[in-house]
């Protein structure tokens, strides 16, 4: 008995990368007194999942005011903006709260940890409200600090401080990490160190990851760099090549 023909065996068609944040025409304005202020004009912006996307721009190009939009911290006044499949523009004060609580950390450029507490109790603040979070242990592990747990504030260089704010970022497990000038009160070789731990963080827990600076060096980190000027996106690129920190030109 012979045999049917055989189907050829084709590769499955690569995946497409999923879309986490969406925004259409993004307007910021602020009114104070006789004053107007075009924080953001007109933006549109994609960001993928698990893609770290780096933000250029100089102090009032609107990169902040852009942050915290997408981190829900603040609503745009006009234009759309989307989480996957919810319409983050049509959400009250009580639903940005529950996104930014699930779905979103923060790394800011001070580090805003308490002083009365330890590493571990700064991270654990974190990991009491999420709804599936890493140990706070873990957390500190995955950014260096394995034999830091019980050292406070004042006994961890700046350097350290800013991990034990990423660990405490990271440990709800979000889906989005906004970092917002994360290595603006550091010197140049502590700064490398903590750029080093968000690539870090990014490529093994697949995090979306967005870092704001006005260091053009560290656009080539991203997978997308995008440049704002007054409030518009200027330019936008795909690194062909991430680079990793060792390779930056600073």
């Amino acid at each position: 008995m012979t045999s049917g023909p055989r189907h050829q065996q084709y590769p499955a068609p690569p995946r497409q990368p999923e879309l986490a944040l969406r925004g259409r025409g993004l307007s910021k304005v602020y009114r104070m007194g006789e004053v107007t202020v075009h924080a953001l004009r007109n933006v549109d912006i994609d960001i993928m999942a698990g893609e770290l996307l780096v933000l250029l721009g100089a102090s009032g190009s609107g990169k902040s005011t852009l942050l915290n939009i997408l981190g829900g911290l603040d609503v745009p006044t006009s234009g759309t903006l989307s989480y996957r499949n919810l319409a983050l523009d049509t959400l009250d004060s009580d639903g940005l709260t529950e996104y930014r609580r699930d779905h979103v950390g923060f790394v800011f450029q001070f580090y805003n940890l308490i002083p009365s507490l330890t590493a571990r109790e700064n991270v654990a603040l974190v990991t009491d409200i999420a709804p599936d979070p890493m140990a706070a242990t873990e957390a500190l592990r995955l950014v260096g600090l394995g034999e830091r747990f019980d050292h406070f504030p004042s006994q961890l260089s700046g350097g350290e401080q800013q991990r034990v704010a990423i660990a405490r970022a990271v440990a709800k497990r979000p889906d989005i990490l906004l970092c917002d000038e994360p290595t603006g009160a550091l010197d140049a070789e502590t700064g490398r160190i903590v750029l080093g731990v968000l690539d870090q963080v990014n490529r093994e827990t697949g995090t979306t990851t967005a870092i704001i600076t006005h260091n053009a060096a560290i656009g080539a980190l991203g997978d997308t760099v995008v440049r704002m000027s007054s409030g518009e996106i200027v330019e936008r690129r795909r690194n062909a090549v991430r680079a990793s920190v060792d390779e930056m030109q600073w």
